[in-house]
């Protein structure tokens, strides 16, 4: 997460994440692009959300590492974010009059696919 240009951390946010906050790894990076390709450099591959990207998120693989970059709402990901992602994914709408979601909605959205197909993924025992 950027350190800059981003929502703190408030303890309103805390109560709200239903412990959430306290589960998920959080970091703070000066630099995002630096970031995302030390990532790389790890062998995780990045899914940026866009609204104009031509793949669906469920074309999307998600069963290795990965990382997801979402962007700010009304503004979404700035361009050079964007390139740097190895793979830009929309969220199908099945209507024109809900454009786009917010930002918390579409991070739920996307993260339940990545489980969703980790899930069906794995052997049955």
């Amino acid at each position: 997460m950027p350190k800059d240009k981003s929502a703190p951390i408030s303890e309103t946010v805390i109560r709200v994440s239903c412990g959430g906050a306290h589960s998920v790894p959080l970091v703070r990076v000066t630099n995002l692009v630096r970031a995302m390709q030390r990532l790389k450099d790890l062998g995780v591959w990045i899914v940026g959300t866009a609204d104009e990207a031509g793949q669906s998120l469920y074309e999307i693989d998600f069963k290795g590492p990965m990382a997801l970059v979402m962007g700010a709402e009304g503004e979404g990901m700035r361009r050079l974010t964007g390139e740097h992602c190895d793979f830009l994914a929309r969220i199908p709408m099945a209507s024109a009059k809900v454009p786009c979601l917010n930002v918390s909605v579409a991070t739920g959205v996307c993260l339940f696919e990545a489980v969703r197909q980790r899930q069906c993924a794995k052997p049955n025992s």
